[in-house]
């Protein structure tokens, strides 16, 4: 049986592997990144964070079937506060499943106090696929304007 310790440790790390390697070398997508493109499926996540550290689920929809999966995440500040997010949206250049999980990076949002409101998160990973988010926040966050998220397909 997993502590709670045990999880608070697993999150630290993570968020410390997140930080210390950085997405640098993505671009931050945007909508001309996908211009003309059709999308190749779509995702929806619900994450809850906790200072700074978030945890949730999501499901991708992919060539008629669907594929659950879980979401870390971290954002780069003080990360003080409490924020639930629920978002979803389609999902660009993938070429197979096996390309939708690991380290997703926006780094355009603004820095200062998130509140509770509509979200609009244009992410990319490693493998190149593209997710834009729109959803809903509710509580508050201290942040740098740097979202990072990784994401592991269930078994």
């Amino acid at each position: 049986m997993t502590t709670n310790a045990q999880i608070q440790c697993k999150a630290a790390l993570l968020a410390a592997a997140l930080a210390t390697t950085g997405c640098s070398a993505l671009n931050t997508p945007t909508a001309q990144s996908i211009a003309g493109l059709p999308p190749s499926g779509s995702v929806t996540i619900t994450e809850d964070f906790v200072a700074g550290l978030g945890g949730g689920k999501g499901t991708l929809e992919y060539q008629g079937r669907t594929y659950p999966f879980q979401v870390l995440g971290t954002v780069a500040g003080p990360g003080g506060g409490v924020e639930k997010i629920t978002a979803s949206g389609p999902v660009y250049k993938l070429a197979s499943v096996s390309d939708f999980p690991g380290r997703y990076s926006q780094s355009t949002g603004k820095a200062g106090f998130s509140s509770s409101g509509s979200s609009d998160l244009w992410l990319e990973n490693n493998a190149g696929a593209i997710m834009h988010l729109q959803g809903t926040s509710s509580g508050a966050m201290l942040t740098l304007g740097k979202d990072e998220i990784l994401i592991r397909m269930e078994q």
